[in-house]
């Protein structure tokens, strides 16, 4: 057996034995396949897929080169909530403390920006000194503890997916649904909550274009938890406009702190209490999930959500003088104010565009090796429907390095103006 044969046989649009899965996983970890093989057969898996035995012996084999957590020490239901990637799109900032200060432990592992997308751990990285890797005695205690712990993938736990999620990124195969799909997958199962939501983004700024993809994706991965006999519900949620209205590391970390003290209302916060309240029930605290809604907003306006997310920050040796006083985050050299040339409702906003433009700001990464400027990025003022009167400031673009004509007409034509308001799409498509 050698990875030219698999290749080629992926290439020809065969099936891959579990053997072969196996294979050619077990040798990128080991450093036996070098990085433009394995990058050849991610693109085959793009242009031709994987059936549903070819993802699940994928997951199998990416699982099985790491360690899965025991959470068996916890004392209570252990929840997780995964996204698929979206612009703007820092629910877990604000869901994991709602599900924390309602009683449920969230035990966590997260991943970093892939092309557009931002990853959690750079925006948990933001915070000063915030510590993202922790053992698993440490992590443990601090589930149990705190109630809530998020961490990055570390060597122990699914070290092939670490490998190929980088080299996804950076070779064009992030959008292949069984990639997707196993990666995500892996992760969850290696840290073995009881139950998992997972947020299959759809639109122009997700890796999933059209509904029919995300259901197909939502689905692949539901069946293969079954597999693993793991508890998993989906959801298709809206991602043609930016989730939130800040885009890029510490000013998203900023908007979830607002949120969390109810300073902000926007999609962002619709969106995190409607998951909120889906996972409540799924996990018996509720009934229904209008009583979950209630909740979730009840530990924000109480201000306990906040309190637990500080807790969360500090364990994590995290400066939470930053939580209090978000002035203290770095700022950027370069913070331009954008305004509308004409007047009208705003009916669009580009996702896909704005997430690029963040990431030449800075904001994300075009190599795996590439480092990321924690304060670079878009803020924006306005949301669809507002009404926009000449020369009102609709965003601010945040950069270290000086800003091109070139991103400000890229901002400027991320914009739809009309004299008409439009008739929003609900963010939740599909609950499956």
């Amino acid at each position: 057996m050698n990875i030219i044969d698999i290749i080629n046989k992926k290439k020809n649009k065969d099936i891959l034995l579990e053997e072969e899965i196996t294979f050619f996983i077990n040798g990128y970890v080991n450093n036996e396949i070098p990085d433009y093989q394995i990058s050849s057969l991610l693109m085959a898996i793009l242009l031709n897929g994987m059936n549903e035995d070819e993802t699940y012996y994928l997951t199998k084999a990416m699982i099985n080169t790491g360690a899965i957590i025991d959470l068996s020490d916890v004392d209570g239901i252990v929840v997780d909530k995964h996204s698929s990637g979206g612009v703007g799109d820092s629910v877990t900032l604000v869901l994991t403390p709602i599900l924390a200060a309602c009683h449920l432990k969230v035990a966590k592992m997260s991943g970093r920006g892939l092309t557009h997308t931002g990853g959690t751990i750079d925006k948990l990285e933001s915070i000063p000194n915030f510590k993202v890797m922790l053992d698993n005695k440490t992590f443990i205690k601090q589930v149990n503890e705190v109630g809530m712990a998020i961490i990055a993938q570390s060597d122990e736990l699914v070290l092939a997916d670490k490998k190929l999620y980088a080299l996804r990124d950076v070779t064009g195969t992030v959008q292949s649904i069984p990639l997707i799909a196993s990666s995500i997958i892996s992760k969850k199962i290696a840290s073995n909550a009881d139950m998992i939501l997972l947020d299959i983004k759809v639109g122009q700024g997700a890796f999933m274009n059209n509904e029919e993809d995300a259901y197909e994706l939502a689905t692949l991965m539901i069946k293969i938890a079954q597999k693993f006999n793991k508890k998993m519900r989906a959801v298709i949620t809206a991602m043609d406009n930016p989730l939130g209205r800040s885009i890029g590391n510490n000013l998203e970390v900023i908007e979830a702190i607002n949120i969390l003290k109810n300073k902000e209302k926007h999609e962002l916060r619709e969106l995190s209490i409607d998951l909120a309240a889906i996972i409540l029930k799924e996990t018996n605290i509720v009934k229904t999930i209008d009583e979950g809604k209630l909740l979730a907003l009840e530990k924000i306006e109480n201000n306990e959500a906040f309190l637990k997310f500080k807790e969360f920050v500090n364990a994590q040796q995290g400066d939470t003088t930053y939580l209090d006083d978000v002035s203290k985050f770095a700022r950027a050299a370069h913070v331009i104010a954008i305004k509308t040339p004409i007047k009208g409702y705003l009916n669009s906003i580009d996702a896909l565009v704005l997430g690029q433009l963040a990431c030449s700001l800075g904001a994300g990464r075009y190599t795996k090796d590439d480092l990321i400027d924690y304060s670079a990025g878009i803020v924006l003022k306005v949301g669809i429907n507002d009404y926009l009167n000449e020369n009102d400031i609709i965003g601010y673009l945040h950069s270290n390095k000086p800003i091109t004509n070139e991103q400000l007409m890229l901002f400027n034509n991320a914009f739809k103006i009309g004299a008409f308001m439009i008739n929003k799409a609900p963010l939740i498509r599909v609950v499956i």
